[in-house]
């Protein structure tokens, strides 16, 4: 019986991987490294949609006025009159620049999030959660290794 079972489980779970393996594929492929400069936590960040630890980005006392555009391949990404100190650890954005991301549900830490990623190059930058201040109601939270600040001339 031990054996049948075994069988079975093993037959599964070969389907199951047939089955998710194109998906995981047709996903990382919408993914392209423009910068090969990327540091490997970015990378980790930007294309296993890892996150750095909070309160380490040196982007959160970023005061100066400017553009913020994605580490990646360069794309504005967020306007700094957006940004705000939500307290989280992560710089923190009430809108972004129209069109800059696509979007995903998460599901992960047993919980539904919404992923953001770059409309352009498809890295991962972040969630969006409806607890921002202003009219928006949002807080876009992003990973600072993601982000690329340009100051206003």
């Amino acid at each position: 019986m031990n054996f049948l079972r075994r069988k079975i489980f093993k037959i599964f779970g070969y389907y199951s991987l047939a089955l998710l393996l194109p998906i995981k594929f047709l996903y990382a492929s919408s993914k392209k490294i423009v910068n090969r400069n990327l540091s490997e936590e970015q990378k980790e960040i930007m294309f296993n949609e890892g996150t750095e630890r909070a309160f380490t980005s040196s982007l959160l006392s970023e005061k100066r006025k400017g553009t913020y555009h994605c580490a990646n391949c360069g794309a504005l990404l967020f306007d700094s009159t957006a940004k705000y100190d939500s307290g989280t650890g992560w710089p923190s954005f009430t809108e972004a620049v129209p069109g800059a991301f696509n979007t995903k549900v998460d599901y992960s830490f047993g919980m539904k999030r919404i992923e953001y990623h770059c409309a352009n190059c498809g890295a991962h930058h972040g969630h969006v959660f409806a607890d921002g201040p202003g009219k928006t109601g949002k807080r876009f939270c992003n990973n600072g290794l993601c982000l690329i600040f340009k100051p206003s001339q």
